[in-house]
């Protein structure tokens, strides 16, 4: 008879610990880098106008940032990743191609 496979091991990958950083749907540094330029901009201009055109713009911003992060909650680091290496990439094929 046979001897039977031991049974694998289970291990809890908490939810808390494997998901992105985010607030309100977004990117955390992007929605609190947006939110303090908007909040900069109507404490240094003070107008009814500003305030509004302000807001217009968080929620404008906000709104596409969200909807990157449901595209790849992880872009923004991969697009710093991207620039980061860019100056490595060669313009060829291959190592080995002939000039």
């Amino acid at each position: 008879m046979a001897d039977a496979a031991p049974p694998l091991a289970r291990s809890r990958i908490h939810r808390a610990l494997s998901r992105p950083n985010h607030i309100l749907g977004a990117d955390r540094e992007l929605v609190l880098l947006t939110g303090l330029a908007t909040i900069i901009l109507i404490f240094v201009v003070l107008t009814w106008f500003s305030a509004l055109f302000g807001l217009t713009i968080w929620i404008s911003v906000l709104a596409a940032l969200r909807m990157m992060a449901k595209a790849d909650p992880m872009m923004r680091q991969v697009y710093l990743r991207h620039i980061g290496y860019q100056p490595s990439y060669r313009p060829t094929s291959s190592p080995w191609r002939r000039s």
